[in-house]
């Protein structure tokens, strides 16, 4: 295992393998979405592949695939078989939007995907058309459907907009009555390819929470696993939990023990920073195993102590959370 300079262990790659997406969410791109990069720019799934051989040699165990969405890049499920057979890596997950998810369901429990998280914003078939500019809610709710049947563990991330989704935040709290799922509220960032969309973020974790107590005063606070970035909670009688996370906020960096690639071969060591190696470059230069290595290393041992430190160290946020990697 490997730590930073802060003592955090590095054991989680979140490894996006497109920018590109079907659906134009309101917190993540502007409605005529962005200019994505041309197929060139883009790892190829064996350079990707090589960088995960090389990061699982160091300690990373658990890789989650991320996009843009990634069912919209043909040949996904046979990278995804051959990541399965990575010595080292044990825990195979994945961040999906649901819209083209549901007939991979199977293939992916097969493969011994432990988790999906499913991005879920409201229950409302127009509220879901005005957020996401689609009218995909049926095709999520079908994925959502197929999950739970496969038993796959299953996380439902909600966006928090104030205008755009708050008449949800009950409803979609009140699924982990019968439903054995994760429900997560996540505070709205800035990566939207626009900056950030308030000059105030009001609905913060501690709101939401607050929310929920509103309309469960019973909901209880549960022991948060280790490294997690939630608050975890349980309505009794629930089947489910909620999580709260304080995405913007910031509250969990101290524990943080995630890494993120991009599509591009762009390491982030943080969210907020704006990238710390050119991976990519470094590949098609030739580097070997152990010049990857050592550039990795040296990338963690001048990580930022949180997402303010990495923010602070570069320009206003305007990218948009397809180009990072969801």
């Amino acid at each position: 295992m490997i730590y930073d300079n802060h003592n955090r262990p590095i054991t989680y790659l979140r490894l996006a393998v497109t920018d590109r997406c079907n659906l134009r969410c309101f917190y993540c791109m502007p409605e005529e979405g962005i200019k994505y990069l041309p197929k060139h720019q883009v790892l190829t799934y064996e350079e990707m592949e090589r960088l995960v051989r090389v990061l699982a040699q160091l300690g990373v165990h658990k890789v989650r695939i991320t996009g843009g969405e990634p069912f919209v890049r043909s040949g996904l499920m046979g990278f995804m078989q051959r990541l399965v057979a990575i010595e080292g890596l044990t825990d195979l997950s994945m961040t999906t939007n649901g819209v083209l998810t549901a007939p991979h369901v199977a293939e992916l429990a097969s493969l011994g995907v432990r988790s999906v998280n499913l991005s879920l914003d409201t229950l409302d078939r127009e509220r879901f058309r005005k957020i996401t500019r689609r009218d995909e809610l049926p095709a999520v709710l079908k994925t959502l459907d197929a999950l739970l049947a496969a038993g796959i563990q299953t996380k439902i991330n909600a966006v928090v907009m104030e205008g755009q989704n708050i008449e949800d935040l009950i409803p979609l709290a009140d699924l982990t009555r019968t439903l054995p799922v994760d429900m997560r509220f996540i505070e709205e960032m800035p990566f939207n390819g626009e900056g950030s969309h308030y000059p105030v973020l009001h609905w913060t974790h501690r709101r939401i929470v607050e929310e929920m107590q509103s309309r469960f005063p019973t909901l209880q606070k549960l022991p948060d696993p280790p490294f997690s970035t939630s608050a975890t909670y349980q309505i009794p009688g629930h089947q489910g939990t909620i999580g709260i996370i304080a995405a913007f906020s910031r509250t969990f960096c101290g524990t943080c023990n995630r890494i993120r690639l991009t599509a591009q071969g762009t390491l982030k060591t943080c969210l907020y920073d704006n990238g710390v190696l050119d991976v990519r470059a470094m590949l098609r230069a030739g580097a070997s195993d152990e010049e990857l290595t050592a550039a990795f290393l040296r990338a963690f041992a001048h990580r930022p102590a949180n997402g303010f430190e990495a923010e602070k160290q570069r320009s206003v946020v305007t990218e948009s959370m397809a180009t990072i990697g969801g």
